[in-house]
């Protein structure tokens, strides 16, 4: 089985991308479920209806979230309708939404995709380490290919969490921080790991914001409006193969493309067998 995880969708241009890419990739890698983080999609904040229902409609199965998922309003309602966008499962009871969705593949698999936030210089949420396990066995009995994102900004926390489950899941991705990290691998338990897949969207920014903006800040100290960026889009992802007998990882494969890449074919920038 392989799976494709696209990394945070920010405003137009990762639409864009996702819209021309993911139908693309999937006929060139054999992919069979395709899952994205869509928490920056909405013009580099939030998630809306519209905005969601095109991405899944582009391809995507399961969409997951993190720290900017209630940035716009109406996603309190979206939540709630449609069960293939998740949000992390630490947040306290009684928020709408679910932390965890069981899905099909084309060919009929069952895979369980989890969500979780860090805590590390993120707003203080329940425990990441103990709700997932809490979630883990919430959908144990469904799927054995269980693939975790993990939205946190700490690299020591996310490598931690890596460990944490090493042997339960098939794969912990890294979100959050929108820079591709050069650690993907398989750990010895036969999990999948990396600490960031990276940012889909305008690479010529400051993390899919306009640079100008940015460097204003640094400079002066003075407030300015965070717009997206809109140069050298990006699409940057992970695919998983996972045996499904076992649920374990058997490579990890990571993609940095532009959008010249993705109508021709592309080599892994990565391979962790």
């Amino acid at each position: 089985m392989k799976i494709l995880f696209i990394g945070d969708i920010v405003g137009k241009p990762g639409r864009g991308l996702t819209r021309h890419g993911v139908a693309s990739l999937v006929d060139r890698h054999g992919l069979d479920l395709v899952v994205a983080n869509v928490e920056n999609a909405a013009g580099g904040n939030g998630i809306t209806r519209e905005i969601g229902d095109a991405i899944r409609d582009h391809g995507v199965d399961v969409m997951t979230t993190g720290n900017h998922v209630w940035d716009k309003r109406e996603a309190l309602d979206y939540i709630q309708l449609e069960p293939r966008l998740i949000r992390p499962a630490n947040f306290p009871a009684g928020v709408p939404g679910a932390g965890h969705v069981v899905v099909n593949t084309r060919s009929g698999e069952p895979v369980a995709v989890i969500n979780v936030m860090g805590r590390v210089f993120m707003a203080p949420l329940d425990n990441p380490f103990r709700v997932v396990q809490e979630e883990i066995a919430a959908v144990r009995d469904e799927a054995r290919v269980i693939l975790v994102d993990f939205h946190a900004e700490a690299t020591s926390e996310k490598i931690a969490m890596g460990w944490h489950l090493d042997g339960q899941v098939t794969a912990v991705i890294g979100t959050h921080t929108h820079v591709q990290s050069a650690d993907a691998r398989i750990l010895l338990g036969g999990t999948a790991y990396i600490t960031d897949v990276g940012m889909t969207g305008p690479h010529d920014s400051v993390i899919g914001v306009d640079k100008r903006v940015v460097l204003r800040r640094f400079l002066t100290g003075m407030p300015g409006r965070f717009d997206t960026a809109s140069g050298d889009p990006r699409l940057h992802a992970v695919i998983v193969t996972a045996d499904t007998a076992t649920g374990r990882a058997t490579a990890i494969e990571c993609l940095s493309l532009t959008p010249a890449d993705i109508e021709a074919p592309a080599t892994p920038t990565v391979t962790a067998p």
